[in-house]
């Protein structure tokens, strides 16, 4: 994947090490980039599966307003997580939301699309595939509270949010979004 000029890339979650990293050369196979060291080959792969929102609200102006959340290392993104047994996709979104974010009032959009990536966890490949999720925040929209591990939370306009989430492929969804609102009229073009 080519990198734009804010270096977004493709969303490894939170416990992924930015050495531990699987990037692929320009033909898609797999090569390391770590910092330094030689590292065991790579002697497993698995699957996972999770699933996140974005969230909007209309602010008092009527300016579309994306809440983003920054990861341990300073990336601002979008709350996400695991699917558990038993969770559809959508409720997994809700409930990682909640955690994530403290907004428990979301009305369901629609959904968006489903990004998939890779990283490494020591000697394995962890390919995971995320589905996300339009949501409206209901309720006290600034009674937010992040997750303690997290670095942060903020509500952005929604061109400042596209040019700060690291990731170019929930960025498009974020567009995509966006153009759902405007076809069932909650904002102007």
């Amino acid at each position: 994947m080519t990198k734009s000029n804010n270096h977004r890339n493709s969303t490894p979650p939170p416990d992924a090490m930015a050495e531990d990293l699987v990037v692929s050369d320009s033909h898609g196979n797999p090569r390391e980039h770590h910092s330094g060291g030689e590292r065991p080959a790579i002697s497993e792969m698995v699957r996972e599966a999770t699933a996140g929102g974005v969230i909007y609200r209309i602010a008092s102006d009527g300016e579309l307003e994306i809440l983003l959340v920054a990861d341990h290392f300073d990336r601002w993104t979008i709350p996400k997580g695991h699917i558990e047994e038993g969770e559809t996709a959508q409720e997994t979104a809700i409930r990682e939301i909640g955690e994530e974010a403290g907004v428990h009032e979301l009305e369901p959009i629609c959904w968006l699309g489903k990004i998939h990536f890779r990283y490494r966890r020591a000697n394995t490949l962890v390919l995971m595939s995320t589905q996300i999720y339009l949501f409206k925040a209901l309720g006290d929209t600034d009674d937010i509270q992040k997750e303690e591990w997290m670095n942060g939370i903020k509500w952005f306009r929604f061109d400042e949010a596209i040019d700060i989430i690291a990731y170019e492929d929930i960025a498009k969804l974020m567009l995509l979004g966006r153009n759902r609102l405007r076809q069932r009229g909650e904002i102007e073009l």
